[in-house]
């Protein structure tokens, strides 16, 4: 990316002045060596989302920043109703309320390497995988309402978990607002045989090793400790999210129009938050998180049934589950006054911190557990919000690496079968539908993720608490 016009706020945090149609200024958090090497529609994107109406205080950018649909992947813009503010599904993301949950095991890594053909096996049987992936739940069309509506709840209820899992979800396991009525048939046809699935591309289950502790107090606070194994699972809102985004995409580039939202990319076609289009994406927004949140908890139920067969009396109790793909509405304080925003965060992650009234008791004094995924191979890692994140961000870190290639790219340089035995001899087992997934997916076509999480440390936005580096990995 070209640095000119950038002032160096810290170590880790850049500033691009408003200029031209830009209404704030744009602030990227990221040390040099990841800004230079982020491609320069990163700039040129964020720049854009600068420009739209109601935006507040900044265009942000985290260090795992790469171009997108409209928006980088890894911007984080908050807009203010009062002041004309809009809503966007590039905003947002195609697969809303793609997440991330980190469930803990208890057992040391030496009960896995016992098990740990058997349990891969067990597990890629069970927790079904890839493109197109159906699983054995099918919804009737009063079932996929109640789910729509009801989210994590809906799944607990049927007996997908435990009333415990809740308070360590976001919104409760339930975002309030939802409107199955905005989401149409076809995507609600596209889910219907989608529940407890996990998807293609980046999505996963890992089983991991807790390899290092950075924060012992908050670590104790979080259940982790070294060389013990957790499961960690990544993925979204399948086919019913992704059609919610092309649909309400077409409508905002319409309404865009018709209330004289000046564009300067199509792609941020978006509308005003109180306008009825604005509603209705809403609406159809939150029960897409909801979809996604009873989607993550059918595959922790899945995953413990797997775990019991192998280690009797084992519970796996949730850690945290927090999503990268959302628009929430949050208060915040800007300009020594409280406001309520609409905080869009794609390919970013909510990082509360210490206080937080949203947190549940048992983590509110340390923060809440930002959890960053890796790819295969590579580490993931468990951070913790911090008090100043609010100021800097609006209370968001990054959400993983960031691709450096495109899948494209990564296909013309591996071979799946051969990521898959190179993963093998590094004590990875990888089991996946699709070779050219993995390839898709090599660690390689990925940035640094060690670097991403150092910078997101050093900007202030979360603190490093634990590294993972992965035992099983079962592939979309």
């Amino acid at each position: 990316m070209d640095l000119k016009g950038f002032e160096r706020l810290g170590p880790c945090h850049w500033r691009l002045a408003p200029r031209g149609a830009m209404r704030v200024p744009v602030e990227i958090f990221a040390d040099e060596a990841l800004l230079q090497a982020m491609d320069d529609k990163v700039r040129e994107q964020a720049t854009n989302v600068a420009t739209l109406p109601g935006i507040v205080r900044a265009s942000y950018a985290m260090p795992d920043a790469h171009w997108g649909y409209g928006f980088p992947i890894g911007g984080v813009a908050a807009f203010d109703p009062d002041e004309g503010g809009v809503v966007s599904a590039g905003g947002v993301g195609f697969d809303v309320s793609c997440g991330v949950r980190c469930l803990l095991t208890g057992l040391p890594v030496e009960a896995i390497l016992e098990v740990h053909e058997p349990l891969a096996e067990a597990l890629f049987a069970a927790i079904p995988a890839g493109v197109g992936s159906t699983g054995q739940i099918r919804l009737s069309d009063s079932e996929m309402d109640a789910m729509l509506r009801g989210g994590a709840r809906w799944a607990v209820a049927q007996g997908y978990g435990e009333a415990a899992d809740l308070e360590r979800i976001e919104e409760h396991g339930c975002m309030a607002g939802a409107d199955p009525k905005a989401v149409s048939a076809q995507a609600k046809k596209r889910q219907r045989e989608e529940m407890g699935t996990l998807g293609s591309g980046n999505h996963y289950l890992e089983v991991q090793r807790v390899a290092e502790i950075y924060d012992e107090a908050t670590a104790a606070v979080f259940g982790l400790v070294r060389d013990q194994v957790v499961v960690s699972i990544h993925c979204g809102s399948r086919g019913l999210g992704h059609q919610i985004g092309t649909e309400y995409f077409k409508e905002m580039a319409l309404a865009a129009k018709i209330y004289g939202i000046v564009l300067p990319d199509r792609e941020l076609a978006c509308a005003p938050i109180t306008s009825p289009v604005g509603q209705r994406y809403l609406g159809a927004m939150r029960a897409a998180i909801n979809c996604a949140l009873a989607n993550r908890q059918i595959l922790t139920h899945l995953t413990r049934k797997v775990f019991a067969e192998f280690f009797t009396g084992l519970s796996l109790p949730l850690l945290y589950d927090v999503s990268h793909n959302t628009c929430k509405v949050e208060t915040h304080e800007v300009d020594g006054r409280k406001r309520t925003l609409y905080v869009h965060r794609k390919g970013a992650t909510r990082a509360f911190g210490p206080g937080h009234p949203e947190l549940p008791e048992a983590l509110r004094a340390v923060g809440q557990p930002v959890l960053i995924g890796g790819s295969m191979g590579t580490a993931s890692y468990v951070l913790v919000g911090t008090r100043e994140s609010e100021a800097l961000a609006f209370s968001s870190a990054c959400h993983g690496a960031g691709r450096a290639m495109s899948r494209q790219q990564a296909l013309k340089r591996w071979q799946g079968r051969e990521v898959v035995e190179s993963l093998a001899r590094r004590g990875v087992i990888v089991r996946s539908p699709s070779f050219r997934g993995v390839a898709e997916e090599a660690p390689e076509a990925y940035k640094d993720v060690s670097a991403v999480v150092d910078a997101a440390d050093r900007a202030g936005l979360a603190r490093k608490v634990a590294k993972l580096v992965p035992l099983v990995c079962i592939k979309g």
